[in-house]
Order: C-alpha cells, then structure tokens, then sequence
C-alpha cells in the first residue's frame, strides 16, 4: 500500500496583503487609541530628557580646557543628574504602557484569529491542511507576541531618539546636523533595499514552516499506519525534505540580513568621521567651543544603538509582519452566511441524494439518500473506507454536500444558523479530547450554567459515577494534559456525559467504542443506551452489537447504501450484513 508523496508547495491558507493585515491591526488598535497616545508622550518625554546629557558634558569639557572652578560644574551635573533620573522613571513608564496596550491589542486579535478559525469552511481545512492552521495559531502568534511585547517599545524609542537626536545636533550648529545626515544615504539604502527584499523571503520562510508542520501532523498523527504499512522511511524523507526546504529558505533570510547589516556599520562610520571632520574645522576657526565638538560627536554615537536597533528591528518587524499577514489571511477567508431558518420542530433526521467529495478529490459519498425517524436508532455499518464516518459528518452539518441536502425536522442543515444546528444535534466521535482543566470545568462545555448535582446525574446516566466518586477531588480533580490520567473508555464517558448535558433532539455517534476493549466496549454500550434513550440516534458501528441493539441497519459499501432493515432480519439474510455478522461471530 502506498501512501501520497506530500508536495512541498503544498496549498495552504490564504495570506492577507500588507493592507488588509494593517487594516486588521488597526482594527485591534482602536479601541486602544489613549493608550497608545499616552504611551508616545512618555516615551517622547524620556528621550528628550536624553538630550540634555551630552551638551552638559561638552560644558565640563569647556571648563576642563579653560581651567574653570568647580562651581562651575555643579550646572552641568546638576543636568546630567536630573536627566538620567527622569530617563529612568520615565522609560520605565513608557514601556509599561506601551507593553500593557500591546498585549490588549494582542488578546484582541488573538480571538479573533481564533474565533476565526474555528468558523472555518472543513473543506478549506482540508484543502489547506490542518498543520498550516496550527502552525499559523501558534508560531505566527508567538511572533507577532514577541514583537509586541519587545520589538515595539524599542522600535519606538529607537524612532524617537533618532529624530531628537538630529534636532540636538542642529541646536548646536546646523552644520554638525548637516554633517551627521551624510550617513543618511547608507541607511535609507540598507532600509529600502530590505523592505523591498525581505518580505517574500520571510514569507516564504513561514510558508516553508506550515509545510514542515504540516509533514509533522500527518507522520505522527497516522503513527500506527505508518508503521503498519511500514512507510516510515517514506515519511521521514517527506519530514526531511520539508525541514531542509525550510533551513534553507531561513539561511537565505539571514545572509540578506547580514548583508544590509554591512551598510549600516558603513553609514555610521562615514557619519561619524563626517561629525570629527566638521568639528575640527569649528573648533578651528572659533566658530564652535570644543565642548560643542564633543557634545555634537557624543549625539551621533549616540545614535548607533537606536539606529542599529532601528534596522535590527525592521528585521524582527519584516518578520512580525509575515506573520501577521499569515494570521490576517485566516480572517480574510469567507465564513459562509447562513439564513437562519426557523428551528426544527420534530427530531426526523433526512439525508436526500447527498453526494459529497474531499477538497478537489473524488466523490466517495453517492447519492445516498436515508430517513431516521423521531426516537429511531439507525446503526451505519460497512468496512473500513465505505463512506461511515464522512455520511455521520453530512449528518451532523461538519460537512456540505456537493449535491442533495440534510434536512432536520425539515429544515435544511444549510440554513440553519450554528448554534440552533448544535441545540438540535450533537456528534461524537471516537478521537474524544479531555481539555485541560477541572472534570466540572471539562463537562459545563457543554451546559455552562450547570450545577453540580446536574453534572453527577449526567456521569451517572454515562456510567462514569464509580471511577468520578473515587477522583481525588472529585468534580474539582484536574484531568486533561498534565491532570488526572484518563482512559480511552472514560473519556468518552465524559463525552456522553456532555451530551447529557447538552441535551439534544438528535444524536450522532461515530465508532464511540472503537478505542476500548472488549470490556470496554461493553461497558461503553451500556453507557450509550441509557444517554441515547429518547433521542433520535445514528450511529457508525464499529462492533456490530451497537448494531445489533439498532431499531435498524443501514450497510454502506464505496459510498453507497447496498442494503437496509432490521438487524436481526438482515443477520438472517444472505446480504453484506450477513456475512459481516457470521464473520464476526466467528471471530469472537
């Protein structure tokens, strides 16, 4: 058996322009805008405190030649004193506020990449992979995090001392300004070349990483196949040939960084041999003391750490700004509107001529047209790749059909807003996730408000009281990862348990016993009868006993319904189910 290559260009979300990705953070800053206005004015106030330090000492350098008296220096060190204090107090400030609106602006964006994402179509998941999504929730958001909490407070102050700084330099003398721009070209040189260059390359580069974690998802979340068909190697050269695509496109991105670093070493010391050179002449001809000279070369060094900040920033926002486009581009993709209609009134779950096929692939549902009547429990049965699990998703609106319709109490699915489609019907599959946290917290998923006493009668019709009762701390005993250790069998106890809670018309569960064992297994039909009492159920078989206690039995094979009816009639036939029924009896 052998499985696709994956290709290393492989499609993926989309991502937002620089536009849309500002008009997005623009939208996350609004609501912000005092904060962001306060936290200038700080950081302006503790930069400006700044330029008061290198005239101060250029004056002791004056007293210092002319052999003045001390008093003379108490002025300039009363300067420096004050200046560094209100630095200090203020730049501390400043980066508080800039930092405390950065991480609101982040939260803010944050749900709504992540509300996003949820909403979004399964065909575009598909289409996309889900490692690209995972990918972009968690590397993309870490970068645009660091870049908020540290890249902006000190681009910001970089900015700011650059501007003043160049202000000082021509309240000295407007030629030392003069002097000091003759860096100028260097450093617009290295910014413009990088801004241009930059972009594509770390775009590339995070797109290379959706690709390696995509490769991931797929080898160590198919681990038991992969080793069955025995195609690790394969996916290891998959995994390796995606991981060196991605070092090489982040090699490429560092040697362009280093690169453009060059210039900006150039312009500074063209700049500051420009600032000695102009002073010497000042000083020559009387027309600037030598402390004026020192004070004017004391601003331009200055200038090094901000404008080397600067650029190395502009590296770190290039990057951020990648991200943030990524992030973008999942708000930009189309979250189908749907009319609403009015809410099912019967339970009666309707699937007519439904067809359905994966992203660009082939159709694997065909024309499949099935009835669960009110109160009724039909049990799909078929083997392995017969369509089971994608018919469940139809029924439970996960999918869309290419062709035909889902009608619940005969409303179509497709109309039906989300939150009434998930009031009437409620899917479980057999991969149950046990989130992090308290079991009472893991189980109000489902019914917020709960009390307690609601939540011990759900685990109690989900036959889960006896192993909850003996939990350390009970309802309030952390389970989850890094919490109390949970079975297969008892974690989807805790699902049934929130579909007590939930409490809908209509059930679906996909192969809910299909990760227990025997015992297991046994126990877990139990559970599902006493939860699935009352409720119209469709059930994906993986035990024919959950068929066998169905009111009916559909059988599917490639995609199509090949036969239908009570189970114990069709147990006595000669059809598919017939034979799936005496091969299994024979395996037991």
């Amino acid at each position: 058996m052998s499985a696709p290559d994956l290709p290393l260009e492989q499609a993926t979300l989309p991502v937002a322009t620089p536009r849309q990705a500002r008009r997005e953070l623009w939208r996350a800053l609004r609501p912000e805008r005092l904060g962001v206005g306060l936290a200038f004015a700080v950081l302006a106030a503790t930069v400006t405190a700044g330029l008061f330090i290198p005239p101060a000492l250029g004056r002791i350098v004056d007293v210092a030649e002319r052999s003045g008296t001390p008093a003379e220096l108490v002025a300039p060190l009363v300067v420096i004193t004050v200046a560094t204090l209100v630095q200090g107090v203020a730049g501390s400030g400043g980066w508080y506020l800039v930092v405390r609106v950065g991480e609101k602006v982040l939260a803010a964006l944050r749900e709504r990449v992540l509300s996003r994402a949820l909403q979004l179509p399964q065909a575009e998941v598909e289409r996309s992979g889900t490692g690209d999504l995972v990918s972009r929730v968690s590397n993309d958001v870490d970068q645009v995090s660091e870049a908020l909490r540290e890249a902006v407070p000190q681009l910001l102050w970089a900015a700011f001392t650059v501007v003043l700084t160049l202000v000082g330099l021509a309240a000295l003398d407007w030629r030392f300004a003069l002097a000091g721009l003759v860096s100028m070209p260097f450093y617009v040189w290295a910014a413009r070349g990088y801004t241009v260059v930059a972009p594509p390359l770390y775009t590339a580069e995070r797109a290379a990483e959706g690709v390696r974690s995509q490769a991931l998802v797929e080898t160590l979340g198919g681990v038991e196949t992969v080793r069955a068909f025995l195609l690790g190697p394969r996916h290891l050269r998959r995994v390796g040939e995606a991981s060196e695509m991605a070092r090489r496109r982040r090699i490429r991105t560092a040697d362009t960084t280093a690169w453009f670093f060059s210039r900006i070493h150039l312009g500074e010391l063209t700049g500051t041999g420009s600032v000695l050179l102009v002073g010497a002449l000042l000083v020559g001809d009387g027309s600037a003391t030598l402390g004026e000279a020192t004070a004017a070369a004391l601003y331009f060094i200055r200038l090094y750490d901000p404008v080397g900040a600067l650029v190395n920033l502009l590296d770190e926002a290039q990057s951020a700004t990648a991200s943030l486009r990524r992030l973008a581009g999942i708000l930009q993709v189309p979250v189908e509107a749907r009319a609403g209609g009015e809410p099912p009134v019967a339970p009666r779950l309707s699937l007519e001529g439904v067809r359905f096929g994966y992203a660009d692939g082939p159709e694997v549902v065909h024309g499949v047209d099935l009835v669960v009547r009110p109160g009724e429990h039909v049990a799909l049965v078929g083997s392995s790749g017969a369509g089971k699990t994608t018919l469940a998703a139809l029924a439970a609106g996960i999918h869309e059909p290419v062709a035909g319709r889902v009608l619940l109490g005969g409303c179509p699915v497709a109309d039906l807003d989300r939150d009434v489609l998930r009031e009437h019907v409620a899917l479980v599959t057999q991969e149950v996730h046990v989130f992090a946290g308290t079991l009472a917290q893991d189980l109000r998923l489902a019914r917020p408000g709960a009390t307690d006493e609601e939540l011990l009668a759900a685990l109690e019709v989900a036959g889960a009281r006896p192993w909850v009762d003996l939990l350390p701390e009970g309802l309030s005993t952390v389970v989850g990862e890094g919490g109390h250790p949970v079975t297969a069998v008892q974690a989807q106890q805790v699902a049934l348990a929130r579909l007590a809670l939930r409490d809908p018309a209509v059930a679906i569960l996909d192969e809910a016993t299909a990760e227990a064992g025997s015992a297991g297994a046994r126990h877990l039909e139990r559970s599902m009868e006493r939860v699935l009492e009352g409720r119209t159920a469709l059930l994906v078989a993986h035990r024919l006993t959950t068929a066998a206690a169905a009111d009916r039995v559909v059988v599917l094979e490639h995609g199509r319904v090949v036969e239908e009816g009570a189970p114990e009639e069709l147990a006595a036939g000669t059809g598919p189910y017939a034979e799936l029924w005496r091969a299994w009896q024979a395996g037991r």
